[in-house]
């Protein structure tokens, strides 16, 4: 196993436990400025996948978090989020990654559940929130968790270029936009993800 060049000690070591790009971008983005030497889990040599089986999303991104300190003893950030929504009891939720085999397989599915809702119940029945639960583990018996979400309503069609996941069909009312239509500075200074490390950054400055 081999660990990343780029960290040193007199910094903050974070290793970013995922392999979704678009959650990496994200999360370096958000995090700029903290000064931390941030690695991603491509820079270690055959590390298993953490076993994701919690039933919430807070339970999860521990699980990884921890898998990934034990086994690189780096500080570790991990997350685990969703899409929540109300006319499907709270589905996909935990497994929305895991919906079906692709992103628009995810969407095509998440919309046929949907369609039964006709236009006029779309702002009533068609609610839904982003959540993001985010785990560090600093060192043993030191942790930190925080959680943010955003609420939206799913879109009828999907909507934009931008983004990644469900973003196309998760339509923002402030903005009047989808998250795909979103620039990416835009999405990050309202999204679940970035609110949960907008308190994250507290808790880490605090470290310092």
């Amino acid at each position: 196993m081999k660990t990343s060049s780029a960290f040193k000690s007199s910094t903050l070591r974070l290793l970013l436990a995922t392999q979704n790009k678009g959650k990496l971008r994200e999360l370096k983005a958000v995090l700029g400025g903290l000064g931390a030497e941030v690695a991603s889990l491509s820079e270690f040599d055959d590390l298993p996948d953490a076993i994701e089986d919690g039933a919430t999303f807070e339970e999860n991104a521990r699980k990884k978090a921890l898998h990934y300190w034990h086994l690189t003893r780096v500080p570790t950030i991990a997350d685990d989020s969703g899409l929540v929504v109300d006319a499907l009891g709270g589905r996909p939720g935990v497994l929305s990654a895991r919906y079906a085999s692709d992103d628009r397989a995810r969407i095509d599915r998440l919309l046929l559940e949907l369609k039964h809702l006709d236009s006029t119940e779309a702002h009533r029945l068609r609610t839904a929130r982003f959540v993001c639960a985010i785990c560090v583990i600093l060192s043993e018996g030191s942790m930190i968790e925080v959680e943010g979400e955003v609420s939206g309503l799913i879109a009828t069609e999907p909507r934009g270029d931008g983004g990644f996941g469900y973003d196309p069909v998760f339509f923002y009312p402030p903005a009047d936009k989808t998250f795909a239509e979103m620039g990416a500075s835009q999405k990050n200074a309202v999204s679940h993800r970035a609110n949960a490390l907008t308190k994250l950054r507290r808790r880490l400055r605090e470290l310092a």
